[in-house]
């Protein structure tokens, strides 16, 4: 597997041209490490792991998932759930996903747990895709291990049950909840200013990784 590429790069002061006439410290413009956050931009640390401004790499993704890389990798090549913040080209990027993405990874592989076909499992992710985020923790994904449907009020899932189709349910609020806890516990990617949190979670392999070149 080629690296990651997610390596933190140290940013130095920029240089600047400065006029002749500066004679003193005080006349200097002061200097900031780059990327910056802009005026008026809340600082990353106070953004909810489900904010627009972030993003998470592949790795994060994983752990918060529980799937391996390569389910990551092979999903995304074979378009059944590509990084919907930045994808992998130019080859010089690294893949990116939103909040979003990683709740519909980590559903994605329950739904192959519950032995969902791949193809049922396409149509839900394009769904669940097109839903108002908003929308999406009120929803209870049942499935009887070849059928998903979407439940909307417990009458629903209940007259599913009484019909004996449903016998796998996936209450999507429960998985967003678990979700923010873990992803508030491990590094992000600011989506406009590429500023990058790293949390040192066990469970971080980047966070483990920096760790070790230190």
């Amino acid at each position: 597997m080629s690296s990651t590429g997610d390596d933190a790069v140290v940013g130095g002061l920029c240089a600047v041209h400065l006029p002749r006439t500066a004679s003193t410290v005080t006349d200097l413009p002061r200097l900031g490490r780059f990327p910056a956050v802009q005026a008026g931009q809340p600082a990353i640390e106070q953004l909810a792991p489900t904010s627009e401004l972030l993003g998470f790499r592949g790795p994060t993704a994983c752990a918060a998932a529980g799937i391996t890389y390569r389910q990551l990798d092979y999903w995304a090549r074979t378009g059944l759930l590509e990084p919907s913040v930045r994808t992998p080209y130019p080859a010089t990027s690294q893949r990116l996903y939103s909040f979003r993405d990683v709740l519909l990874l980590k559903i994605v592989k329950r739904l192959l747990d519950a032995g969902v076909s791949l193809q049922n499992i396409r149509v839900a992710v394009a769904h669940l895709q097109a839903a108002e985020q908003a929308d999406l923790a009120g929803l209870t994904l049942m499935c009887d291990g070849a059928t998903v449907y979407e439940c909307t009020t417990p009458q629903q899932v209940v007259d599913l049950l009484k019909g004996g189709q449903g016998v796998f349910g996936i209450a999507v609020g429960a998985v967003w909840q678990e979700l923010e806890l873990v992803l508030g516990r491990l590094h992000a990617e600011r989506t406009d200013t590429g500023e990058t949190l790293v949390r040192n979670d066990p469970a971080d392999e980047l966070a483990q990784r920096r760790n070790r070149a230190v």
